[in-house]
């Protein structure tokens, strides 16, 4: 069977940064002009007053501080709270396929490759900008690459299902190399004005390259030893947001066509499942545990990666095993995972096994065994 490598990945951070302090700034003073406008059907009781939020129940929720966003004064406007993205003429390249292609420009950098190599572009992520053309195909024109492409969403997973997927299209000769991009504008489907979520999402765009291990000369290349998918159904994430909405018009701007969670629930049932996955498939791979260098988890909440890394590997996981990034990017869905490899994967020597897993709505997980190669 052909061996299969990363060769090359990259990153598009959106210039804007929104502390803790503002988010909840602006959330907090949403929630007093709430309060104050429905201050008699608050005293009569037919009104909930809402909560205000604090930056440390932020920060004990998530362990994020801040978030990378393509906009951020329509967020922070108490009287918007939503990011503002102009529509774009369609002769014009999308916003979601212009992040894509800066950040796949610098995977193709870092492997050595020119658009010309690449025969399949799949873009993974969790929104997608519109149903059709694929974004992937206008990728991959405004790149100039052949081929192909195609869009997938599997929520949080879909970079290592995309993964899955190129890898098992090189083997079977439809490709001879592949980038899986993933742009997310997870700004665009938060609720600003929930206080249990209004502070979990960022905006960034990855990519990787794969191609085959003895085509790949990426001077920092990692050899794929396994993937592994899993899905489970389950309505403690969701999104209704959806082409049929205007067939219910109704429905139209309630709660349920943004991002929706039900926190406990999911740290509670997507924990064990996720750890079972890695310890499993290492098993299948005879790749041991303590033999790991590197987990790159995805990046929702510090408090989800703590438990799966000391489930695996039996212990607290020391400085940098498990790398953090949603400090500063916060939870950037597909992404996140990708993000942590870009940046804690250079310094680790050839032979050294690392794992990039994510996992998220549906439920789904993925999960890919590497091991450095050069």
């Amino acid at each position: 069977m052909t061996a299969i490598a990363i060769s090359g990945t990259g990153l598009y951070t959106p210039p804007n940064s929104i502390s803790n302090d503002e988010l909840v700034a602006s959330f907090n003073a949403y929630v007093k002009k709430f309060n104050a406008s429905n201050a008699a059907g608050i005293a009569a009781g037919s009104t909930q007053p809402l909560q205000e939020s604090s930056v440390e129940f932020v920060f004990k929720a998530s362990g994020i501080k801040s978030r990378f966003v393509v906009e951020k004064d329509n967020i922070l406007d108490p009287d918007v709270m939503r990011p503002g993205i102009p529509e774009r003429p369609n002769d014009q390249i999308s916003i979601l396929a212009e992040m894509a292609v800066t950040a796949a420009k610098e995977a193709l950098d870092r492997a050595g490759r020119k658009p010309a190599d690449i025969d399949c572009v799949i873009v993974a992520c969790s929104n997608l900008q519109r149903a059709y053309p694929a974004i992937a195909v206008e990728v991959q024109n405004a790149l100039g690459c052949q081929g192909f492409g195609f869009d997938m969403n599997v929520a949080c997973s879909s970079a290592t299902f995309g993964m899955q997927a190129a890898s098992d299209m090189i083997r079977g000769g439809n490709a001879r190399a592949a980038l899986v991009v993933n742009p997310e504008i997870c700004s665009g489907h938060l609720n600003f004005r929930d206080r249990d979520s209004h502070f979990i999402f960022g905006d960034v765009a990855t990519a990787i390259v794969l191609e085959p291990m003895d085509k790949a000369r990426g001077k920092h290349t990692w050899e794929i030893l396994g993937t592994r998918l899993k899905t489970q159904f389950s309505n403690n994430i969701r999104n209704n947001f959806g082409f049929l909405n205007r067939a219910a018009p109704e429905g139209i701007g309630k709660p349920d066509k943004l991002f929706v969670q039900e926190g406990r629930k999911v740290f509670k049932e997507v924990v064990p499942m996720v750890a079972e996955l890695i310890v499993s498939h290492l098993a299948d791979e005879k790749v041991a545990p303590e033999s790991l260098k590197r987990m790159w988890l995805h990046q929702a909440n510090i408090n989800m990666n703590d438990f799966i890394a000391r489930k695996v590997l039996g212990r607290d996981p020391l400085p940098g095993e498990s790398p953090v990034i949603l400090d500063t990017y916060a939870n950037t869905s597909s992404a996140g995972s990708i993000i942590a490899f870009h940046k804690y994967s250079d310094d680790l020597k050839p032979g050294d096994h690392g794992v990039i897993c994510s996992f998220g709505a549906g439920y789904s997980a993925g999960n890919v065994i590497v091991r450095k190669a050069h």
